[in-house]
């Protein structure tokens, strides 16, 4: 099965901006397993921007578009420098893409990205992509890694989307501030009502929420990918999800008849 999982920067890193080392050596670990097991698995990672803030030990993630950019450019080094560690560890070779919109609106330049990916697979490579923060200065301000998440499964042609964050999946109500809030285990149909829930915003180091995470599920299922909100605090509830087990919220794809 080709899977595309998504990791929020809530996941990658503590609340300082640090990163989690514990959970990212656990992450590339479940992958690379996944990986020997015969999956293909490419991996959307958020991040950089969050762990430039750490590294530069700034209170807070920036509002200016330059220091954006330049948090951007330095946790992106670092980003790919634990994977490529990491992923090395279990004999798997990392590669980084970074694109941005018009990679994706431009026909060319988009197939130009799927040819890549599609090849660097047949080597048995990793993938590892990330919006290109560093000189999208559009795609600071209106881009989220979940959207890319979806865009690149239906890219690369998965069969599954993880999205993997700091929420347990989609609930009925907000579960911060409603006590009977209930999680939906799984929606076959994306409605207004659906929609509806996904309000609020993300963490403070990260863009994302769970508006950007059901507009991923909207561009998934339309193109028949099953698409699974879950919390990555644990990355092996990936085996649990790839494995067809419950596990977080489950958005099935539209299948043709």
């Amino acid at each position: 099965m080709r899977i595309v999982v998504k990791v929020g920067t809530s996941t990658l890193t503590h609340s300082s901006g640090r990163m989690n080392l514990r959970r990212i050596e656990k992450l590339c670990r479940v992958i690379s397993d996944l990986k020997n097991e015969g999956h293909e698995m490419i991996l959307v990672s958020s991040g950089a921007i969050g762990m430039g803030v750490g590294k530069l030990s700034l209170r807070e993630r920036p509002d200016d578009i330059p220091t954006k950019q330049a948090c951007a450019a330095i946790g992106q080094c670092e980003l790919m420098y634990v994977y490529d560690k990491e992923f090395s560890e279990y004999h798997h070779t990392v590669a980084q893409i970074l694109i941005t919109g018009a990679d994706i609106a431009d026909k060319m330049r988009h197939q130009n990205f799927k040819n890549t990916v599609t090849r660097l697979l047949e080597f048995g490579v990793l993938p590892v992509i990330n919006e290109n923060d560093t000189v999208a200065t559009d795609e600071i301000v209106i881009g989220d890694n979940d959207t890319l998440g979806a865009v690149v499964a239906v890219s690369a042609g998965a069969e599954l989307l993880i999205l993997l964050s700091d929420i347990e999946g989609l609930y009925t109500a907000d579960p911060h501030k409603d006590l009977e809030a209930r999680l939906i285990p799984q929606v076959d149909e994306i409605t207004e009502e659906i929609l509806r829930l996904g309000e609020g915003k993300g963490s403070m180091l990260g863009t994302g929420g769970m508006k950007t995470k059901l507009h991923a599920a909207v561009i998934a299922t339309e193109a028949g990918i099953d698409m699974v909100i879950a919390n990555g605090r644990e990355p092996d509830i990936l085996y649990s999800i790839v494995s067809g087990n419950p596990a977080g919220t489950l958005f099935k794809g539209k299948r043709k008849a």
